[in-house]
């Protein structure tokens, strides 16, 4: 095919026009005030209720945001019955446990990347949704932004042509007393910004045949860094590295046979990137302003909406087959490199 002349538009519908869903929160930390605070100014969805295991946290966050009702156990929320949807955003060990209580509750579950610590804990977890009819999805936001819907529609048209090579990486400094370097809370940069450049490799490159790696340990008893080298059956590579002691330009590059697509900035957040052809000589450009949680949470809030509305039971931003093929991948470089969840309750 020859290369084009313009980039398709975003098909992401008007956030403000989905059909209101009744959300409530369950874990109160510091992505549940990004998710509402994007999404109360940004959408028609109503924050109905938040959940805390303490009582008095459940109040203190629902005066912060205007949120009517406060619980103060993850019981009584999933168990009310004006709720539509359960946003689960507990630390990544209790994904699990807080996911399968909403399900049995009969409740549409969105719950926080990644999905579970792994594959297996994923697969029950969707197996449980879709034996109860409910709608279910990881909050990998990255998937549900318009940028994104537009590189979904050239790699389908094949414009870059067949995938050869992913570049990506995610780094970011975070302190000490953040929960990444908890063990008992799945610790480490694996699940938490390497899911973003694990999850592109997944989406692009399939089920890998050989993963190979370095990771270093970290004091505190998770690890602390990785690079990995994937290669799938094809021969396509994927890069990707991660680490919590600086930042990275937290960028990618995505090599095709007959063209290229790079990113200006973040790779996962709102912003620009191009679509080179192969020689370079001709370049797309999908042009965007940089936004972080706040410009980007919303529009996984309202897809979200709209599916559950057309009676859908996951989205097409991010299907369950592309949550459990991250987790597949996630599992593969954990056992390459020797990380194990065993402290965060993990049994394998």
């Amino acid at each position: 095919m020859s290369f084009p002349e313009t980039l398709p538009l975003p098909r992401t519908r008007p956030p403000m026009e989905a059909p209101p869903m009744r959300w409530g929160i369950l874990g109160l930390g510091w992505i549940a005030a990004k998710f509402v605070e994007s999404v109360q100014a940004q959408t028609r969805q109503t924050i109905a209720a938040v959940g805390s295991r303490s009582p008095e946290a459940a109040e203190r966050f629902a005066a912060a945001w205007q949120v009517p009702r406060a619980y103060g156990s993850y019981e009584a929320l999933v168990a009310a019955d004006d709720i539509d949807i359960i946003y689960v955003a507990t630390p990544h060990n209790l994904h699990h446990e807080h996911a399968l209580l909403a399900i049995a509750a009969g409740k549409h579950v969105l719950v926080e990347k990644p999905v579970a610590l792994n594959h297996a804990q994923a697969a029950e977890m969707v197996a449980a949704a879709q034996a109860k009819g409910v709608f279910f999805a990881e909050a990998l936001w990255t998937y549900f932004l318009p940028k994104f819907d537009v590189i979904r529609q050239v790699l389908d048209a094949g414009v870059i042509g067949d995938i050869l090579s992913v570049y990506t990486e995610y780094g970011e400094y975070l302190p000490r007393e953040h929960r990444i370097f908890d063990a008992t809370l799945a610790g480490g940069p694996l699940l938490d910004l390497g899911t973003y450049p694990v999850s592109l490799l997944a989406k692009l490159l399939g089920t890998p045949e050989r993963i190979v790696g370095l990771a270093t340990p970290d004091p505190a008893g998770v690890n602390g860094q990785l690079a990995v080298v994937v290669s799938n059956a094809h021969g396509a590579l994927g890069t990707m590295a991660t680490s919590p002691y600086g930042f990275s330009p937290t960028n990618a590059a995505i090599m095709g046979s007959r063209g290229t697509i790079r990113f200006e900035t973040e790779f996962h957040l709102p912003g620009s990137f191009d679509v080179w052809s192969l020689d370079g000589t001709r370049r797309l450009r999908y042009e965007e302003p940089r936004g972080a949680h706040f410009e980007g949470l919303f529009h996984e809030a309202a897809e979200i909406a709209w599916a559950i509305s057309e009676g859908k039971r996951e989205t097409a931003c991010r299907p369950v087959e592309a949550s459990l093929s991250t987790m597949r991948l996630l599992d593969g470089i954990r056992h390459a490199l020797g990380i194990d969840f065993t402290q965060a309750g993990l049994v394998e």
